[in-house]
């Protein structure tokens, strides 16, 4: 039987006060570009590029992370192949974890953006560091016009 930690971190909705308050899995973005580790880098880069993107995230079949893809490795020579050039293993951040706190981490530790996963490692979206800020700002800002 899962338990309430299992429910934040599959990213299901939620009640009671806090539960109104932007977290990681609601402003990650969804629409992150993703491959997989059979392809090539050149057309993955190209793909990426089209849609606005610089980071790509390494999924399986099931959505499963296995790496990430930021502007350094894109870069790379475009006939290597995404295993070999991917950063494996990326850190990533459950979609209940509270804005603010995803942006002072982001901040503190210069991460551009982050893999937010389910406890079983399914990608929910990438949060990039920039959305986590000005979501948090947007939060302090709120709560200090509430009386």
């Amino acid at each position: 039987m899962d338990g309430k930690l299992d429910w934040l971190a599959a990213g299901l909705p939620t009640e009671g006060s806090n539960a109104q308050l932007p977290r990681a899995g609601t402003v990650a973005r969804r629409d992150v570009p993703t491959c997989r580790m059979d392809e090539l880098l050149g057309p993955v880069r190209e793909r990426v590029r089209e849609a606005g993107w610089d980071a790509c995230v390494v999924v399986n079949d099931e959505r499963v992370v296995f790496g990430l893809l930021r502007e350094a490795q894109l870069e790379r020579d475009g006939d290597e192949s995404i295993e070999r050039v991917m950063r494996p293993g990326p850190s990533t951040f459950r979609p209940h974890v509270p804005i603010a706190e995803m942006a002072a981490f982001m901040v503190t530790h210069d991460l551009p953006s982050s893999p937010i996963t389910t406890s079983d490692g399914r990608l929910v979206g990438l949060l990039r560091r920039e959305d986590a800020v000005h979501a948090a700002h947007e939060l302090h800002a709120g709560k200090e016009q509430t009386p």
